[in-house]
């Protein structure tokens, strides 16, 4: 069994974020999909979705997976040890964003096969989309 995301797996996550994003009436979302080494493997943005949600998402995503944390546990980390994530910041060239939206992909063993991280709504919303395009293909999202 493979240990990193698929591009088709990316594409059916990214297509459960969207469906849940209108299934709620959310903002124009972007996805962004990085596989376990932090690669982008898939990213798309719906019409209207502003041109800094990849950065947005990306940061997001990037974050996560470097920390091994969603970053719901990093937005919370960052509120209790903002010094750390500050510092953590800088050692990512200023690419981390620490807010939900970026959410672990897990199979079932646990394994990290990659992250999601979603920018357009609010934080909470992207991270509820993230998670529903992620179990929407039967995996494990790891929001923190």
């Amino acid at each position: 069994m493979t240990k990193s995301i698929t591009l088709e797996q990316a594409q059916s996550i990214a297509n459960g974020v969207f469906a849940h994003a209108r299934s709620e009436s959310m903002q124009p979302l972007a996805v962004l999909v990085l596989d376990d080494g932090g690669h982008p493997i898939f990213f798309a943005r719906e019409d209207g979705a502003s041109n800094l949600r990849f950065q947005v998402a990306d940061g997001k995503a990037y974050g996560a997976l470097g920390l091994g944390m969603g970053s719901r546990a990093l937005f919370n980390r960052a509120q209790e040890q903002p010094y750390f994530v500050e510092a953590v910041n800088g050692a990512f060239d200023g690419r981390l964003i620490p807010v939900p939206g970026g959410v672990l992909i897990r199979n079932a063993s646990s394994d990290i096969l990659g992250v999601v991280g979603v920018s357009g709504d609010n934080s909470d919303n992207d991270e509820a989309a993230a998670i529903a395009g992620i179990e929407s293909i039967d995996l494990v999202a790891d929001a923190g």
